[in-house]
């Protein structure tokens, strides 16, 4: 009899299991590219400068009892202005980074039976409703999906120093990030995951002293950061979900165990 019960609770769990991942499978998942917003300030200084000159002649000739008499005069004059300006002119720069998410979206197709779609860019020429990411499923910017994963920076930072160690000096250019993610139904509209991760990558170098001239490899700090951004964002959307977290293939992912419940139970999740 307690045989006959341990099948049916192992089939029970199985069937559990599975049910979740033909439910994942089954549900599609557009990610953006990171919005961004920041406030710029440029320096400017203008220097105009005008000068115009003109010259007027006149003419006058008079014939009395055939004698005559001419008269010439001359008229001139000369204008100019000199205008100089400086200050500083600040804005508001709002876009897109295109190059941090292609590693979340392989992590989440590696991780799980979770479906990608395309997203499409953000196609307006007015920047103010980037944000607007209702606006955007309405636009149909991500067509065929069931949510959106929308991700906006909140922190992006390159920082650059260096230290003296004895007769060689150590530079170093360090990037970090900070982005905050949102899973949207593009149905309801219903946020089903909210949460922030954050990546950071960096380039050290080895020279024989401070002064030395350094070419950094900032192709290679990005993609530290985008790698590492991408397997945070992962744990964390698979934890929000209760789906079980894969192992990297290099067992690196500092992965987050789920409950037991969670594991045992058949969770919906969408």
């Amino acid at each position: 009899m307690l045989n006959k019960y341990r099948a049916s609770l192992l089939v029970g769990v199985i069937a559990a299991i599975s049910a979740v991942s033909t439910l994942a499978a089954e549900v599609k998942i557009a990610v953006t590219d990171l919005t961004y917003e920041e406030k710029v300030s440029e320096y400017f200084r203008t220097v105009s400068a005008t000068s115009k000159t003109s010259v007027k002649e006149s003419n006058s000739v008079r014939d009395t009892d055939k004698s005559y008499s001419e008269r010439n005069s001359f008229q001139g004059k000369h204008e100019s202005s000199y205008n100089e300006s400086e200050g500083y002119y600040t804005y508001i720069d709002r876009g897109e980074l295109h190059s941090y998410t292609a590693d979340l979206k392989g992590a989440i197709l590696k991780g799980s039976s979770l479906r990608l779609t395309q997203a499409r860019p953000y196609p307006n020429k007015d920047m103010e409703k980037i944000y607007d990411v209702i606006g955007r499923i309405k636009q149909g910017l991500y067509p065929g999906a069931d949510y959106v994963l929308f991700g906006t920076v909140s922190s992006i930072q390159f920082n650059q120093d260096s230290m003296s160690l004895g007769n060689t000096a150590s530079a170093n250019l360090s990037l970090d990030l900070v982005a905050d993610f949102s899973l949207i139904n593009t149905k309801t509209y219903e946020v089903k995951a909210a949460f922030s991760a954050s990546g950071s990558g960096k380039d050290t170098k080895l020279v024989s002293s401070a002064g030395d001239r350094i070419s950094f490899n900032r192709g290679k700090v990005i993609s530290q950061t985008s790698k590492s951004l991408a397997e945070a964002a992962y744990v964390e959307l698979m934890t929000q979900l209760d789906l079980p977290i894969v192992e990297s293939a290099s067992g690196d992912r500092a992965t987050k165990k789920l409950p037991e419940e969670a594991k045992k139970s058949p969770v919906k999740v969408f």
